[in-house]
């Protein structure tokens, strides 16, 4: 910041040089055959591992082609589907069912799901002195930032941290689960005190509470929430919970896991990972562009008038500028987005309690039509489907949760999916990630300090 203050110009004369000097001529990627973010050429994950936690179905192969089927979410062998039904006709919060699977590999019974969550409510609370020593003394303007920090910063209040033992791994591994929504709402409440001038509330949480009841405790100045809300957030988690191995978080586990390091330098690097803007970010990006969407349309409810501006965002003349309709489309999925489907039911019932039907039809619309202005202007015959992230974020404003909570709700679910992973590579792979890059740079003769110019 010194530079950038006291001599701009030098910093910005820099910014050129590393930026020329970094380059890559994009032809060069297909004149070597390299699988550019780990995709062959059709965009299909390059298969780099195996896993038992998770599955992702979004077509079948018959004879040698693709043919899309309606999406599948599997974990553990198990239809989420099946899960949630479940759940729901036992009226149970699910997602500490989901963590015990993922972690376990077998869904629980009764006592065993007892035991669980008695274990979960013993670690819910932070170590002593950690909120007042690690958060609220070096608060942060991004809430998963902090959270990373929070991880990281844990490796010092544990006494065995570089114990690799499976049973140790696993109990370091619960901690975090425990701990993650407290870590985000004490993180929250820093940056609400210090960065936006407004009250910071701290509550305790409740061991007898589940995760999604003591998240919306945490973060809520009265405390209160009511049955649906609790509800419908306990699905949020379930269904963000997993999504196989080769999504970016996931894949950055196995990766720092892979050389042999401890958990909370695995887990710390795959909460850096989410933060991104082309991963754990994009429920904030449907947001910005329904709020622009309900700006520029006068009737929310004219298939006319909606298609015509998504036309403008699809051609870069509206919204970022980008062509993205955020929300739509998936890499895996084709016909059908499971994870959307079912949180776009929540969501209708969530709509006519908090009086947002007007606005969940909007949603509805958009996706009833989006696939044929797709297919008009691009030309393209790909199916679109509505992703998990155009109602995500949409749920959460309902519940009424602040946008900076977005992505870290996203890592409260997914920190159970990473220990599974984490738990996965240390048992069974045990070898370091090393793939190869292709150097393209030419050799330069030397040329001694006191003869450059």
């Amino acid at each position: 910041m010194q530079y950038e203050d006291e001599n701009p110009e030098l910093l910005t004369e820099l910014a050129r040089l590393a930026e020329r000097n970094d380059f890559i001529d994009p032809e060069l990627y297909t004149k070597y055959d390299v699988k550019r973010g780990l995709r062959d050429s059709d965009g299909k994950g390059v298969l780099v591992g195996l896993t038992r936690i998770g599955n992702v179905y979004g077509y079948d192969v018959v004879d040698g082609k693709p043919v899309a089927v309606p999406g599948k979410l599997i974990y553990r062998g198990y239809d989420v589907e099946d899960i949630i039904s479940d759940i729901e006709q036992a009226d149970q919060f699910g997602f500490e069912q989901v963590v015990y699977l993922l972690l376990f590999g077998e869904l629980p019974n009764a006592s065993q799901l007892a035991e669980f969550d008695a274990m979960l409510g013993l670690y819910r609370e932070l170590p002593n002195n950690f909120v007042e020593d690690m958060i609220l003394k070096s608060p942060s303007s991004d809430v998963m930032n902090k959270l990373a920090r929070s991880v990281l910063v844990s490796y010092s209040y544990d006494p065995n941290p570089e114990d690799m033992s499976i049973a140790n791994n696993l109990m370091q591994c619960i901690q975090l689960i425990a701990r993650f929504p407290a870590m985000v709402a004490y993180g929250y409440q820093a940056k609400r005190r210090y960065y936006d001038g407004k009250s910071m509330y701290l509550h305790n949480p409740l061991p007898n509470l589940s995760t999604a009841e003591n998240f919306l405790r945490l973060i809520r100045a009265d405390k209160n929430y009511d049955k649906l809300e609790a509800e419908i957030l306990d699905l949020a988690l379930i269904l963000h919970a997993e999504h196989g191995g080769g999504n970016n978080s996931s894949l950055t586990v196995h990766v720092v896991s892979s050389a042999d390091t401890d958990t909370y330098s695995a887990i710390g690097a795959a909460v850096g990972s989410l933060k991104g803007r082309r991963h754990g970010g994009a429920n904030i990006k449907v947001i910005e562009m329904m709020d622009d969407i309900k700006a520029h349309v006068k009737d929310w409810s004219s298939e006319k008038e909606v298609g015509e501006y998504l036309r403008k965002i699809v051609r870069k003349e509206a919204f970022d500028r980008t062509g993205l309709v955020y929300g739509q489309g998936h890499a895996v999925y084709t016909i059908s987005d499971p994870r959307a489907i079912l949180l776009r039911e929540k969501a209708r019932k969530l709509a006519e309690v908090k009086k947002c039907t007007e606005e969940f039809e909007l949603y509805c619309l958009i996706e009833k039509i989006f696939p044929g202005i797709f297919k008009d202007e691009k030309g393209e015959e790909k199916r679109i489907c509505t992703n998990v992230d155009f109602y995500s974020g949409f749920v959460y404003s309902m519940l009424g949760i602040p946008r900076e909570l977005y992505t870290p709700i996203f890592a409260v679910s997914r920190i159970s999916g990473w220990a599974a992973h984490r738990l996965e590579e240390i048992v069974s792979c045990g070898r370091i990630y090393r793939p190869a890059f292709k150097h393209v740079g030419e050799l330069r003769p030397y040329v001694k300090l006191d003869d450059r110019h």
